[in-house]
């Protein structure tokens, strides 16, 4: 795969195996701020300095967090996957609540708790509320799960006050990552009501080491929206065609594609700033769990019989997108 990262305090572009290293930076985010142009330039001169022999190998290199996060906001954008929690939830009831296909559906998490792939991750301790227990406990974890997922991290900012159009919002757009959303399940389910996630997801946030461009990402056709959209969420229906795959302890036990997604990153970027928030640069815009061909998380998977285990070994995959592990410690 071909990215940007940081590598020994420079920023960095990687080809494959061969890393080149730009200029001093210990983000990514002053190159990301700079808009198309200037992502071109680095890119030119990243391709240039390997094909002259100039790169490091990527073996010798220490993954680093590419950007400093600025915002990340989880959203929920794949209809298989909100259907597939809401019959696991509401057994018997639709699924879908009435305002998910009306528009894309998020949270704002936690950025000072987005980490790099390969940091460990620590079983959280929180409220958790057992089905024979008359009030919470406080106590770690026993359901602790992964997300799938694709982020889209923001380059150029926009002003506060003016929405930006989805014809618009990929001018923004500088690149994807891969991304697990760890998910402590119990926790979650006796806080989310009424306000949404809280401490079951702001423990860890994974993302790859390195940023892909999204020219590099092949794109596809995707089937219109029933119902239509209103007006300022209507956009040309193409999303990106990546083959994505969960691998736990070394076998791989799910693949879906990110094609999967209902809601595109040009309708949650519009959706976003159509109140007139504004975008800042290394803002991650995360697509919420993919599912499609078979599950994002364990709880679909697993119908929430089944949950990590300390040790566990989780590799999320994706075809030109760097990969995301995470190893659990108790």
């Amino acid at each position: 795969m071909n990215g940007f990262g940081i590598a020994q305090g420079q920023v960095a572009w990687r080809d494959g195996d061969a890393v080149a290293l730009l200029e001093h930076g210990e983000t990514l985010n002053s190159v990301m701020a700079c808009g198309p142009a200037g992502w071109a330039e680095a890119r030119d001169r990243g391709e240039q300095a390997i094909a002259r022999g100039d790169g490091v190998p990527l073996a010798d290199v220490e993954p680093q967090l590419p950007f400093s996060v600025a915002d990340y906001v989880d959203f929920y954008s794949s209809r298989e996957h909100a259907t597939n929690m809401g019959r696991l939830l509401r057994p018997g009831s639709e699924p879908l609540l009435p305002n998910w296909q009306w528009l894309p559906i998020g949270y704002h998490g936690r950025a000072g708790s987005v980490v790099v792939s390969g940091t460990p991750i620590r079983r959280p301790r929180g409220q958790v509320k057992p089905p024979d227990a008359d009030e919470p406990l406080f106590r770690a974890t026993a359901r602790l799960d992964i997300e799938l997922e694709v982020g889209f991290v923001i380059g150029v900012p926009s002003r506060l006050g003016e929405p930006v159009s989805a014809e618009r919002a990929l001018e923004h757009v500088f690149g994807a990552v891969l991304v697990n959303d760890w998910s402590a399940r119990d926790i979650q389910a006796w806080e989310y009501q009424p306000l949404g996630p809280f401490l079951g997801k702001s423990f860890a946030t994974s993302i790859s080491a390195w940023v892909t461009p999204l020219d590099l990402l092949p794109r596809v056709p995707l089937p219109l929206q029933e119902p239509p959209p209103l007006d300022y969420l209507r956009a040309e229906r193409v999303g990106f065609d990546v083959p994505l795959e969960v691998e736990l302890n070394g076998e791989v036990i799910s693949r879906t594609n990110a094609r999967h997604l209902y809601w595109s990153v040009e309708q949650q970027i519009a959706h976003l700033t159509s109140n007139g928030a504004s975008l800042r640069t290394g803002d991650l815009l995360a697509t919420g769990t993919i599912s499609g061909d078979e599950p994002g998380s364990l709880f679909e998977l697993w119908r929430g019989e089944r949950f990590l285990a300390d040790g566990d070994d989780v590799v999320l995959r994706g075809d030109g997108l760097a990969e995301v592990q995470g190893r659990i410690v108790g």
